[in-house]
C-alpha cells in the first residue's frame, strides 16, 4: 500500500499480470470456442480483477480507468468485436458488471454477511444496526448506523464502516431483507446491473 491509499503498486501489478493471461489466451482463441474462452478469461482474467477490490474503492478514477480497460480488452477478446466498437454494449451483453459495480457488489455481500453472522468478527464488529433512540418506521428497514464521521479528507470516508453502511442503507428492502446469500447475490447484481446500465 501507497503512503495515500491510491492502491498504485496493486493496480499496477493486477492490470500487468491480467494483461499477461488476456495475451496468453489471445495467441489461442481461435481453437477456443466462446465458452472455453469465457471460462479461461473468468479463471485468469477477472479472478485478478476482483481480488481484494474492495480495498479499491474511493481509489482516483485514473487508477479505476486502468482496471476497467484490462476487462474492456478482454470483453473485445471474448466477443470477437472490433476496437472501434463501443464497449458498453458489449458488457452488458456479457452480464459483466465495470470495475467500478464489481467493488461496490464486493463490498455489500461482505455487509450482507457481517449481518448475517458470517463475516469474521473483526469485521462484523465495524458494523451496527441503526437504533434510533425514539421507535420510529425506520427501526425495522435493517438499516446500519452511517453515523461515524471521517476524520481525513482524502481516504477516512473510504473505510469499511462508512461505506458499507451508506451502500447498504441505499439498497432496496428486498434486498436488505434477502433470505439467502444466493437470493440476495442474484438481487444484488440486477439491481447494480439496472443502476449503471440504465
Amino acid at each position: 500500500m501507497d503512503p495515500v491509499m491510491c492502491m498504485t503498486d496493486q493496480v499496477k501489478n493486477t492490470c500487468r499480470n491480467a494483461m499477461s493471461a488476456i495475451r496468453k489466451i489471445g495467441q489461442i482463441r481461435h481453437y477456443l470456442d466462446k465458452d472455453t474462452t469465457a471460462k479461461l478469461i473468468n479463471a485468469f482474467v477477472t479472478t485478478r480483477l476482483d481480488f481484494c477490490n474492495p480495498l479499491l474503492f474511493g481509489i482516483p478514477e485514473y487508477q479505476l480507468a486502468k482496471l476497467q480497460r484490462v476487462q474492456n480488452i478482454a470483453a473485445r477478446l471474448l466477443s470477437g468485436v472490433p476496437r472501434r466498437e463501443h464497449i458498453t454494449p458489449i458488457l452488458r451483453q456479457l452480464h459483466w458488471l465495470p470495475i467500478k459495480y464489481r467493488i461496490l457488489f464486493k463490498i455489500l455481500m461482505i455487509t450482507y454477511k457481517s449481518t448475517q453472522g458470517m463475516a469474521p468478527t473483526f469485521i462484523s464488529q465495524l458494523l451496527t444496526e441503526y437504533r434510533p433512540i425514539r421507535p420510529l418506521r425506520s427501526s425495522s428497514e435493517h438499516f446500519l448506523d452511517a453515523s461515524t464521521k471521517s476524520h481525513t479528507q482524502f481516504y477516512g470516508g473510504r473505510s469499511f464502516r462508512i461505506v458499507a453502511a451508506n451502500e447498504w442503507n441505499r439498497l432496496p428492502r428486498e434486498i436488505r431483507f434477502a433470505s439467502s446469500t444466493n437470493i440476495l447475490t442474484s438481487k444484488l447484481k440486477t439491481f447494480l446491473f439496472h443502476e449503471c446500465y440504465s
